[in-house]
This record gives structure tokens, sequence and C-alpha cells, in this order.
């Protein structure tokens, strides 16, 4: 008889078999041109969304080109260009920490191990995913609120802590689909499987997800 794990794997490469027809071109919505760019613009999309980053970081990019130059900057002028995308104090001092550990550790690149991306300022494990995966081409899940949701209510995790979600989905899809499978349920997440008005009628994955029954039985 298959193991939980086994059929839990089974269903996984099946959800990513959907998405990857539902959703082909799904990739990271940043707008960048190298990692120093993605990095920074990842930074900025902490409780903000991408299309907002995706305003702002023409200016950012332009002023601050490289790692020596933002480690430079003056806090007060980089505030007012990341203003619009929230708690900006605290993300000019991560961007500014982020320049300066670049230049002193890093010769100003940016580094492409989980161990030196996430000693970075403002660089946590998800932001380390997404610049592993989506540049780098490693191995990696990025978990954002979309993977979150979408895993629970697929049931392929029990799990709501990031990091154990990561390891979780790690266990069930191949290396190589690892950051499409997170991008796709980003991109589904957003157009599809919305927090608060789901458009399950829509769905691709409505047959194989669990949610909209077991919504349906506790309503009752």
């Amino acid at each position: 008889m298959a193991s939980r794990r086994a059929l839990l794997a089974e269903r996984a490469n099946k959800i990513l078999d959907i998405l990857e027809q539902a959703h082909p071109e799904a990739t990271c919505a940043l707008h960048y041109k190298n990692p120093y760019e993605l990095v920074m613009a990842t930074i900025l999309s902490a409780q903000c969304t991408d299309e907002q980053v995706n305003l702002v970081t023409p200016a950012l990019f332009r002023t601050y080109p490289n790692a020596r130059a933002l480690a430079e900057a003056d806090t007060s002028a980089l505030e007012a260009l990341i203003r619009p995308t929230g708690f900006f104090r605290n993300k000019a001092r991560s961007l500014i920490g982020l320049g300066q550990a670049l230049v002193a550790h890093h010769g100003g690149r940016v580094p492409d191990t989980m161990e030196e991306l996430v000693e970075l300022p403002g660089v946590g494990r998800k932001t380390a995913n997404v610049v592993l995966g989506t540049w780098f081409g490693k191995p990696a899940i990025p978990v954002d609120t979309h993977v979150t949701r979408l895993t629970g209510r697929l049931e392929l995790t029990e799990e709501t802590d990031p990091v154990r979600i990561e390891q979780d989905l790690m266990h069930l899809l191949p290396p190589a689909e690892w950051t499409f499978f997170s991008h796709a349920l980003i991109w589904h997440g957003r157009r599809i499987c919305k927090a608060l008005r789901p458009q399950c009628p829509a769905c691709a994955l409505r047959k194989d997800c669990p949610w909209p029954t077991a919504r349906v039985r506790e309503a009752r």
C-alpha cells in the first residue's frame, strides 16, 4: 500500500501538470535585469504588491546602479524614492545595509548560496529562495502568503510555517520544478484562488482540490 507521502507526491505532481497548462508563463512578476536588482526589488515587495514595486524600482535602479552607490546612499533620499512601497524607513535601512554588506564581503556581487544570502541585511529565506531560483536557476521554493494559502487549501501540507512548508514541498516535487511550482501557485493565488473571494468555478484545480468540498461541509 502506498505511503501517505507517496500519495501526496502523486497529487502534487498532478497539480504541477495542471498548473503548467494553466500558467505556462508563470515567473517572478518583479522587474529586474540582474541579481542585484532582483534582491532589492524582493526586499521592497514585503507587504507591498509587485505592481507597486515595479513602479518604484526604475528610478531606484538608476539612482543606485550598484552596491557601492547603494552603500553610500543618503537615507532621506532613499526613503523618498521607496516611500510608496510602505515601511520605507525599515526598507531603506535594509537596502543600505545590503549595499554595505555586498561591498564589504562579496566584492559588490550578490552571492549564490542560501547561507551567504540570509546573512545579508533585509534578506530572509523567502527572498534568498527568490534570488536562488529565479536568477541563479538553483532548486528553491519561495514561500509567500499565496503559497502558504494554496498549499493549505490543496492539503499538500498541514504546516503554516513557511520553512516547514518549503521542506514538505521539497519531498513532494522534483527539484527542477520547485521554483516554477512556487511561481505558478503565486500566479494562481493572485488570479483565481484569492484569499477572500476564490473563483472556484473557474479553477483548473477544482477537481483535485479538497478545499471547496471541505468548505461546503463546514457550512452545513
